[in-house]
């Protein structure tokens, strides 16, 4: 049977909180630098529409664009290269006057119309490769048409946005990784109560407790609840069965009785028969009527048996019915998981083997006891060989159907449990929970 298991809850909400996460950051830290870029450029723009005013009120002022009280108030036009230029010029193209920081550059010429307040705007590159953001105004000052222009760093506001995502991404990246161990402690945490659950579950089928038990959140609690739903309904059936096992014994019992007592005295072959056969019977009957009684003194559900000492009386028994043949028990590894089941079930499978294997042996059956992998959960190994004769291919596949016995005329009731390989001609391994 393939296994159930496949990923864990934990690790998948760890990993979904944590790509979300990323996602969310990331689109947060590039809309936060698209929205200080933007808030950069504004008062960019503000700051050149604010100097563009100044100069051209001292253009009015002066009444003349070459004179020498004509200048933008920001310190920063009087450094050259800085990508902070201002000029004026006649409709022709011809500079009349310039800021300080124009120097050994040729600004590109706007195109394009004007606007209701006779200015344009632009983005280009100086001479020296910085990208500008320009705004030219028209102005008449003394019925001459002057072309006022100032332009403003744009490089600087890029790399003032750079910095700021790079930092925006270090602090969200720090915040998400803190809020995906938080998501990752808190799913561990709520995830406790089915580990209990699972404690609880696994309580009772190793024969601790009768039913689940505990307190639950409100969303696991209907699952222990249909759990011990399930447990009360596997107990009543298998009450049921029990009973009806007993009864059967209990009605055949009876006639078993009558039909030995009509046998007995009696010389014929046929009497004998009867009375051998009467006897077999009543014998099974008598064992499945101990059963019974057995199972229904068992209160627990899932009953478990120390297989190493079972084993080691069933080899003790063996040594007394069969003393020509060495029965020996080989030593148990100190962890060998116990047999879930009740003891006479145990007995019954084992000690048909031993019985089965010590009929057929020249004079040495051995059996040992291993951890093992039976449908991919852990299992009891018992493996019971001897040196004996074998079974062949058909043979080994006949003798594992139910009531199927090679040799009717040697006492006994055949294999009991599929075994998974014929050591000798009574050898097998069987394998149990």
């Amino acid at each position: 049977m393939a296994s159930m298991r496949k990923g864990s809850i934990a690790v998948r909400l760890f990993w979904l909180s944590a790509v979300w996460l990323v996602v969310a950051l990331a689109g947060t830290a590039l809309l936060l630098t698209a929205l200080y870029s933007r808030a950069l450029d504004s008062g960019l723009t503000e700051a050149l529409e604010f100097n563009l005013n100044r100069l051209v009120n001292a253009t009015n002022e002066a009444n003349s664009a070459e004179n020498s009280t004509v200048d933008a108030p920001d310190p920063k036009f009087q450094r050259p290269r800085s990508g902070w230029y201002w000029t004026i010029s006649d409709e022709n193209g011809n500079l009349l006057n310039v800021s300080s920081s124009v120097v050994g550059i040729e600004l590109p010429p706007l195109a394009g119309p004007l606007d209701a307040q006779n200015t344009r705007t632009a983005v280009a590159r100086d001479t020296f490769g910085t990208q500008i953001r320009m705004i030219e105004r028209e102005n008449t000052v003394n019925e001459q048409k002057l072309r006022i222009l100032v332009t403003g760093n744009l490089d600087e506001i890029f790399r003032l946005a750079d910095d700021f995502r790079s930092q925006a991404l270090i602090v969200l990246g720090a915040v998400g990784a803190t809020l995906a161990i938080m998501s990752a402690i808190g799913a561990r945490i709520m995830l406790l109560p089915v580990g209990r659950l699972r404690a609880a579950v696994e309580a009772v089928r190793e024969g601790e407790v009768e039913r689940v038990v505990g307190t639950f959140p409100y969303e696991i609690a209907p699952l222990a609840e249909e759990v011990n739903a399930l447990l009360r309904s596997n107990s009543g059936i298998i009450e049921r069965s029990r009973s009806q096992v007993g009864n059967l014994a209990h009605g055949l019992k009876t006639p078993l009785a009558v039909i030995r007592n009509e046998s007995e005295g009696k010389k014929t072959a046929l009497a004998k028969v009867v009375l051998s056969e009467t006897e077999k019977m009543t014998q099974i009957v008598t064992t499945y009527l101990d059963q019974a009684r057995l199972a229904a003194r068992t209160k627990i559900v899932g009953r478990k048996t120390d297989a190493v000492t079972t084993t080691n009386r069933l080899v003790r028994v063996m040594t007394k019915i069969h003393p020509s043949k060495k029965v020996t028990l080989q030593p148990a590894p100190p962890n060998v998981p116990w047999f879930r089941g009740e003891d006479s079930d145990f007995e019954e499978m084992v000690g048909n083997l031993l019985d089965n294997a010590c009929k057929w042996s020249r004079s040495e059956v051995s059996v040992s006891l291993a951890d093992d992998t039976w449908a991919g959960s852990r299992a009891l190994k018992v493996a019971v060989e001897d040196d004996g004769k074998g079974l062949n291919e058909d043979e080994a596949t006949a003798v594992l159907r139910r009531g199927v016995r090679l040799d009717e005329k040697t006492p006994g009731s055949g294999l009991v449990h599929p075994s998974r390989r014929s050591a000798g001609r009574g050898g097998g391994r069987i394998s149990a929970g």
